[in-house]
Parts: C-alpha cells; sequence; structure tokens
C-alpha cells in the first residue's frame, strides 16, 4: 500500500532531544501511513539505542533544576502549553485524523481535551500534600513527603495519541520530572507537531524530549534504562508484559493501561432506547478502537428482541467513510491490515460456531483504505473467541442472560478488567451489579467515556495502576518518610 516512490515528497520528522530537532543521516526511517488510503504521508526515525541514551541523558540533566521549582511555578509552564495548543486546534485534528482515521469532530475534541487536561493536571500544583503521621514515641514527629521520580518514559498508543501526551506529560511535569515521550509508529506526527508547540514555550530544555521508532528498537531502549524511573505505557496485554519483564531488569516502576474487553449488562428495567443509542455511541466511537468501549452485551431474555432490534436499527445507521472527505460521518478505517484482519478472523469463528450477524458483518467501501460496516452479531455464547477476546471494532456481540447472577457471572469471566456498563431504572438492581462486577470502571445508564478528574485504572490484565485526577497524578511520584525526633 506504500509506494516508495512518493517518499521524496513526504515530509519528514526528527526526534526532538534536548531542545532540538535532531536526526541521524543513518538512521533507519518508518513509513507512516494514511489509514484511510493506504497512501504514505511521512517518515520518522527509527531511533538508536544511543539516540534514546541521549534523550533520556538531556532529561536527566534537566530534572533537578526542575523540581525545585515550586510546584506552582511548574504549574504556570504548563498553562502556557495548554493556551498553545488551543491557538492550533485545527492544523492538529487534521494530522491526528490523516494518520490515525478517527473523524475531524473527534480530533477536535481530542486536542482540545488534551489542553484542558493539561489545565487540569496543573491546577494541582497547590494541591500536592503530605501527611503528618502520629508517633508512638514523645517529642517525634513523623512526616510523609511526596517527591519527583525523576525521569519518566511515555510511551504512547495510536488511538489516541495526542491526547495520552498529556496523560503522561501533565502530570509526570507538575510533581517535577522530567519525561521522554515515544509516539507508536502508526500514529507519529501529531507528536512530532505537539514538540513544535513546545518548541515555542518557556519550558526548560531537556525536560520533554521526543524519541521515535518500533516498540523492539527505540521503546526497548526507554524500558532497559537504569536511568528511567517509571515507565507509563499504555496499548497492549503483550507489550505491556514485555515491558514488565524488561522493566523487572532495574526494577522500575511501571504504570500500564493495558486492553480491555468491558460488558454492558442491559436487564429487564432498561430503558432500551437509551441503552441501545449509549452502546451504539460506546461502539463506534473512533472505528470501535477504544480500550474501554462495550465489547460485549449480556441482555436480559425478556426484552432481548426488543433491544437487539433498536441496537441493530441504530448500528445501520452509523455513517463511515474517508475522515478527511467527509466530516458528518460517525468513524472512519481501522488503523491497519491487522486490525481489520482480526475482526475478520473472531466474526468467521463465531458464526461457524453458530452466531447469526444481523447487520454488516462485512468490509466497507473505501478505496485504500480497512473499512468495516458496523456489525452485530446474535446467539453468541460465552465460550465464543469474539466473546472472550478484544475485538477493537465497530463490531458488537450480544448473549442472552435469564437470571442476573448468570449475567454477573459471565461478565466478570474474563481477563480484562478495565470498564463495564450497567443499564438499568431499577437503582437497587443496579448497584448491586455494581458491587458484584470486577472492573475498574463501571458507567450506569451512559456511554463508556472517563472523566479527567476520576480515576482511569483496570484489573487483572488490563493493567497496573492508573491515571487521571489526584490518585492518577500520585502515580508519578514517590514517598520519603521523615521521622524528627526532638530533645
Amino acid at each position: 500500500m506504500v509506494n516508495a516512490q512518493n517518499s521524496s515528497f513526504m515530509i519528514h520528522y526528527s526526534n526532538y532531544i534536548n531542545g532540538q530537532f535532531v536526526d541521524s543521516p543513518d538512521t533507519n526511517k518508518i513509513t507512516v501511513v494514511n489509514p484511510a488510503t493506504g497512501e504514505a504521508i511521512s517518515t520518522i526515525p527509527d531511533s538508536s539505542t544511543e539516540q534514546v541514551e541521549s534523550a533520556i541523558a538531556a532529561a536527566e540533566k534537566a530534572q533537578p533544576a526542575w523540581a525545585a521549582l515550586p510546584a506552582v511555578a511548574r504549574a504556570k509552564h504548563l498553562h502556557g502549553l495548554a493556551d498553545k495548543i488551543r491557538e492550533q486546534v485545527e492544523p492538529l485534528a487534521r494530522v491526528i485524523t490523516e494518520e490515525q482515521g478517527k473523524t475531524l469532530p473527534l480530533a477536535r475534541v481530542e486536542v482540545n481535551f488534551t489542553a484542558d487536561y493539561i489545565d487540569y493536571m496543573a491546577e494541582w500544583g497547590r494541591r500536592i500534600e503530605g501527611d503528618v503521621i502520629e508517633s508512638d514515641r514523645p517529642k517525634e514527629n513523623i512526616f510523609l513527603f511526596h517527591k519527583p521520580i525523576g525521569v519518566v518514559a511515555g510511551i504512547l498508543p495510536w488511538n489516541f495519541p495526542f491526547f495520552l501526551i498529556a496523560r503522561k506529560l501533565a502530570p509526570a511535569l507538575v510533581c517535577g520530572n522530567a519525561i521522554v515521550l515515544k509516539p507508536s509508529e502508526e500514529t507519529p506526527n501529531n507528536a512530532f507537531e505537539f514538540c513544535k508547540i513546545l518548541d515555542q514555550t518557556d519550558i526548560p530544555t531537556g525536560l520533554v524530549n521526543l524519541v521515535s521508532g518500533y516498540g523492539a528498537t527505540a521503546g526497548r531502549a526507554l524500558t532497559e534504562s537504569p536511568k528511567v524511573g517509571m515507565i507509563s505505557f499504555t496499548g497492549s496485554v503483550e507489550t505491556g508484559s514485555r515491558i514488565m519483564a524488561t522493566a523487572a531488569q532495574n526494577i522500575t516502576r511501571v504504570n500500564l493501561e493495558l486492553g480491555g474487553k468491558a460488558p454492558a449488562i442491559v436487564t429487564a428495567n432498561a430503558d432500551l432506547d437509551l441503552a441501545a443509542t449509549a452502546i451504539q455511541a460506546s461502539r463506534v466511537i473512533n472505528s470501535g478502537q477504544v480500550c474501554n468501549c462495550a465489547e460485549r452485551i449480556y441482555v436480559q431474555r425478556s426484552v432481548a428482541e426488543a433491544f437487539t432490534a433498536k441496537l441493530v436499527e441504530k448500528m445501520n445507521a452509523a455513517r463511515y467513510g474517508n475522515p478527511l472527505e467527509d466530516e458528518t460521518i460517525d468513524y472512519g478505517p481501522m488503523i491497519n491490515k491487522a486490525g481489520y484482519e482480526k475482526i475478520v478472523g473472531l466474526l468467521d469463528s463465531a458464526v461457524s460456531d453458530g452466531a447469526q450477524v444481523l447487520c454488516g458483518g462485512k468490509r466497507g467501501a473505501g478505496e485504500g483504505g480497512y473499512y468495516f460496516e458496523p456489525t452485530v452479531v446474535t446467539n453468541c455464547t460465552q465460550g465464543m473467541d469474539i466473546v472472550s477476546q478484544e475485538i477493537f471494532g465497530p463490531v458488537i456481540p450480544v448473549v442472552v442472560f435469564d437470571a442476573i447472577d448468570e449475567a454477573i457471572a459471565m461478565a466478570n469471566d474474563t481477563e480484562y478488567g478495565l470498564t463495564s456498563s450497567v443499564f438499568s431504572n431499577d437503582i437497587n438492581e443496579a448497584m448491586n451489579l455494581v458491587e458484584a462486577l470486577n472492573f475498574g470502571e463501571t458507567y450506569i445508564n451512559r456511554e463508556h467515556f472517563e472523566a479527567m478528574q476520576g480515576y482511569h485504572a483496570g484489573w487483572r490484565k488490563s493493567g497496573i495502576g492508573g491515571a487521571d485526577g489526584k490518585h492518577g497524578l500520585y502515580e508519578f511520584m514517590q514517598t520519603q518518610v521523615v521521622y524528627l525526633q526532638r530533645s
């Protein structure tokens, strides 16, 4: 799909290290493709170990002076960065849409939300707190301080690439750390454009660095470094597991947001229109390529037929296409061929096991890109791969249950534990379900989408630690307890 002859006309991005855009002529290059068309749009470095180590060294050198600033002073720098981002919403949104395939309205939301998130985290500059702990000894005070970790490695995903810069950078910086970012090789362009904006601010040189490359090269160099105090990664379970194994060599702290297989439970007491609308919105946003999206539906038998009919109607109404050509569509292409083929494999397996496709089920029209029709699959059972494995596309399987306890057991029967949802107008029933569900987040009568002041954290293989809010902020700090004995 990539025409190498076009490479001379494409932009080439350079790593951002110690306040400068630097590149090495002998560095291998990675070609970035527009998933809506299959056309090559840029090249980026596949950074060497030496380049990554240079970025880490720059961060390590800049961090002590930054940590010595009052947190409120660090916050002022972040507010300035947020303001600069808001000046570039439209060009940034177009870069994101071109390389990732999300709709332009969603890309604009992502850029604005990124600026808001940086402002939100900056406001914690006056709210970082320690503790005074009661001692067993007379004339002794025990103090608990929160202190920076040092250098943070932020390894970014491709599905919300611009926002995840803020989710890792903003709390890291306000807490007094420096950071080295590595964007996904699928969607790096927005991160390089971010560095151009960063370069226009008064954030100290060397505090934020960016190196691109594959996980096996640049990513491995970051995670193997003994100078990195924390690795914050968002992505697949497989990659997260490899990062943990590598980090273990230096006992490096990890913060991992990994996959999800979110259940949505629709009971007989649900508002079926609301449930169908919320689940459809959660399933087609970003082409279903969101880790906290509803991935499987459990609907009570007495309302299963009525609910499924409403869901099919709403899924059939979803429109897809090239997001740079039509701003009114609901979603764009899959990120790549592998993502498309995974959906096809899961769907074919389900049908062979007796599932029924009520709508969609085929590759969508769209020259050059990997589009997939909005799809509802019924007659699904708990043992099917489509119910147990992450789909990451605009496809939703439906499983029917009789008793609430049955729904709880099936919902919890997963290796993941990120998000879940409940649709019921019976508050007692809803809260009993919430209490029984083993997931880091549960949404009641609404779509799956978290708030910046919450705490986005998964159980089981969905991750370690979390992000957002007060609890996410303290992930980027370590504690020091001081015992002061007075005479």
